[in-house]
């Protein structure tokens, strides 16, 4: 009698195992990221320094995640790699709670996004193998989902005790908890699966290359991310037009993540029923956000809040999703490298450009935002139409 569990179950522990890491991690960093900023004003350093530093370690982040991603293929040593990040992305955290100095703490935020980067695509690799199980789609929005928990958990954990202690070190201090949590959790994953790609079945990719689909696909994402309004951008406008008071600004971002969570999960289940067509419609309805968000009123702005939350929902889980479903197992670590680096550039890249338009015209940057977003439509359409993978693998059972 055979008392194995099936593979999808197997699998699903797996996502389920690699989401509590995550869950914990964002709990640590997003939390200290809540309060980088005004610490490291305490420690001396200017608005343009903190400006600085947060630029850096973000454009250190995006470029590294192309050489991670390769080392990763190259290497095969996927679990090496993502188990050095996860160590360097969490334990950089408690240690600003010992910075005496802004240098030494904007040091420790640099190598907090550095590890961040150096994890990111061995470990999206690494999860691909089982989502190809249980559905892509399903898989990468579970996981996006309990990220989120996470995301929302972390700065209030650290509000509550600059609330009782109003402690900035205590607060770094505290975190030591959650980091040690999720590594410890890493490092069970890792025991109890340390071949995950024993969990994908074979698809019959080619090894070499990527695929025209995939260059298609990569085309649309970045126009996705250059037309994707950052929320700093519109908080700002918010509080400006005081169509919210500053204290209510923060509760619209957490509207806007809880709605990131629920829509993971929704988006997620559509992606393994509908595949990649399904994100030429989640960016048709993405261009709404910055009309409703900078040309309405309150009732606009929560909308918009919501229609925001869902698209970023959609890209952190199905837009990850499509890499898995269409590059090939062994060029996996590759591939996401190249998704997360040309996604966070052009990310910043659009962010740089609506900042200035706004300065100069609101109508501008509406365009801007929309036109960018409308034209990855046909893109995701063409990648579905490309030949290659349409549609992505039903759940092998």
């Amino acid at each position: 009698m055979n008392l194995e569990p099936p593979p999808r179950d197997v699998a699903l522990r797996f996502v389920l195992l690699l989401g509590v890491v995550s869950l914990l991690a964002d709990v640590t960093y997003e939390g200290a990221r809540s309060i980088t900023g005004p610490f490291l004003a305490m420690l001396g350093a200017s608005g343009a320094l903190v400006g600085i530093v947060s630029g850096l370690g973000e454009l250190t982040g995006n470029g590294l995640r192309l050489f991670s991603g390769w080392l990763a293929d190259r290497t095969r040593r996927y679990w090496f790699l993502t188990l050095a990040g996860y160590t360097i992305n969490l334990l950089a955290v408690p240690l600003l709670a010992l910075a005496g100095r802004w240098e030494i703490a904007a040091a420790l935020i640099i190598a907090e996004r550095t590890g961040k980067a150096l994890r990111t695509p061995p470990r999206d690799a690494i999860l691909s193998h089982a989502t190809a199980r249980v559905g892509r789609g399903w898989g990468f929005g579970l996981h996006e989902a309990m990220d989120q928990i996470g995301a929302v958990a972390g700065p209030l954990l650290v509000a509550a005790v600059l609330r009782i202690e109003h402690n900035y070190r205590l607060a770094f201090a505290l975190l030591l908890a959650p980091a040690l949590a999720a590594l410890g959790v890493l490092l069970r994953a890792r025991q109890q699966y340390p071949n995950p790609q024993d969990l994908e079945p074979s698809t019959g990719l080619a090894a070499r290359g990527f695929s025209r689909a995939f260059w298609m696909y990569m085309a649309a994402v970045g126009l996705v991310a250059a037309g994707y309004v950052d929320f700093p951008l519109i908080a700002y406008h918010l509080g400006r037009h005081s169509a919210f008071p500053a204290e209510q600004i923060p509760l619209l971002y957490a509207l806007a993540m809880g709605v990131d969570a629920l829509a993971a999960l929704i988006f997620g289940r559509l992606f393994d029923k509908l595949g990649i067509s399904l994100l030429a419609l989640v960016a048709a309805v993405s261009a709404l956000a910055a009309p409703l968000a900078f040309s309405g009123g309150r009732l606009a702005a929560l909308i918009a809040m919501a229609v925001w939350g869902a698209g970023v929902g959609a890209q952190e889980s199905v837009l990850r999703a499509a890499v898995g479903a269409l590059a090939p197992a062994s060029r996996r670590g590759t591939a996401y490298g190249l998704f997360n680096a040309f996604y966070g550039l052009l990310w910043f890249t659009g962010s740089a450009i609506m900042g200035v338009l706004y300065d100069i015209s609101l109508k501008s940057l509406i365009m801007f935002s929309v036109a960018a977003q409308l034209l990855a439509v046909p893109l995701f359409l063409a990648a579905v139409h490309a030949g290659k993978s349409p549609r992505p693998r039903s759940a092998a059972r």
